[in-house]
């Protein structure tokens, strides 16, 4: 009888660790531009993140920065008009001029502060239905316009909590405890009772390891983690469905959506998961849709 108590125990042992063998770790096969390096939709392309890159500063990880590390010919401000502003500065007045035109709708993105092509779009598309010289640069003029056209950013504005924009909450997400994980504008919104509690940005698993849809619910966390099958560390870690999982990837913090996860939800943000990390309980509702 003994024994066979040995022998239950030692399954039950082997099936807990294969529960958490995760679908996990950063995808370091993938070049940045491959095309598994992000969840694949009709719309994933379309998504506030896809990206601030072209106003990132040029060698930043990002699969297009080097579109922020020229204009086009088109773009390139008057030489006969002092520029306040232009492609390739890099500043607080950059990052206010970018919260201002995302006011206007004429960009989606967080501000960065650096002045890429998609600030130049931007600009040249509000001279064009202003009126003024299509420049793409800022001048006296453009700014005073665009000033009075637009409200004083707060602090939230000039630094949003997340660079992706958060999708609108699935139903399943309106109540209880949820972690709202959305694919399609690759966020995650912590969500009590229907309320947006905090949120960041999120990466899944590339094509040939998805990140699975559904919902489930915590099983277990880990604040300290190493992946069983691909041996990278994985802290803040909530299992969700079987080894995928909520956690932090340093991977990701570093390269962005140039990479993939193995399957898990992926954050970037260290010390907003770890604030996550405390409020999560185990059996706390976890959704993740498109």
């Amino acid at each position: 009888m003994q024994r066979q108590r040995a022998i239950i125990r030692t399954i039950g042992v082997a099936t807990a660790v294969a529960l958490a063998a995760t679908a996990c770790g950063p995808q370091k096969t993938e070049s940045a531009g491959s095309s598994s390096a992000a969840p694949s939709s009709p719309t994933a392309g379309a998504t506030p993140e896809a990206s601030p890159t072209a106003d990132n500063k040029p060698g930043e990880p990002s699969p297009s920065a080097s579109a922020s590390a020229s204009a086009s010919p088109s773009a390139s401000p008057s030489p006969s008009v002092k520029q306040i502003m232009a492609n390739g500065d890099e500043s607080e007045q950059v990052r206010e001029l970018q919260a201002r035109l995302k006011q206007l709708k004429l960009m989606t993105v967080a501000p960065t502060g650096f002045y890429g092509s998609k600030t130049t779009a931007a600009v040249k598309s509000f001279q064009s239905k202003n009126g003024l010289d299509a420049t793409g640069g800022v001048d006296d003029k453009t700014w005073k316009k665009i000033q009075s056209s637009s409200k004083k950013p707060t602090a939230d504005e000039l630094r949003p909590p997340t660079v992706n924009e958060v999708a609108a909450p699935d139903p399943r997400c309106m109540t209880g405890r949820v972690m709202c994980i959305s694919k399609e504008s690759r966020t995650l919104a912590w969500m009590i009772d229907g309320k947006v509690v905090s949120t960041m940005d999120v990466r899944f698993g590339s094509e040939n390891t998805p990140t699975r849809e559904g919902v489930f619910n915590v099983g277990w966390k880990a604040k300290e983690w190493t992946s069983t099958i691909y041996h990278t560390p994985m802290p803040y870690a909530m299992f969700f469905s079987g080894g995928q999982a909520v956690h932090y990837s340093a991977d990701f913090a570093a390269r962005g959506y140039a990479g993939a996860s193995h399957g898990c939800v992926n954050v970037r943000d260290k010390g907003k998961l770890s604030k996550l990390f405390d409020d999560v309980q185990v059996g706390d509702k976890v959704v993740v849709y498109w």
